[in-house]
């Protein structure tokens, strides 16, 4: 499997709208989104720089994304 791209805060942001997660509250610099369908959230730090592997395969991992559901969103994109 191919190496996962550098991903900023924004363009996951990006992902999980499109993927029905919706702003629930944000704590500090922490934007929290929930999936009302799949009762699934996603914790994520907003800053400007790249997002860490282990902390994007974290937020993957509790939004319940594959990394092969990423990297075909991220092709179509």
């Amino acid at each position: 499997m191919a190496k996962l791209p550098n991903i900023t805060p924004k363009k996951l942001i990006k992902i999980l709208k499109s993927l029905d997660f919706n702003l629930d509250h944000s704590t500090g610099s922490h934007l929290i989104f929930y999936n009302l369908k799949t009762k699934r959230r996603a914790v994520v730090p907003y800053h400007t720089n790249d997002l860490p592997k282990g902390t994007m395969m974290s937020i993957l991992k509790e939004a319940g994304i594959s990394k092969k559901e990423l990297e075909t969103f991220l092709k179509n994109k």
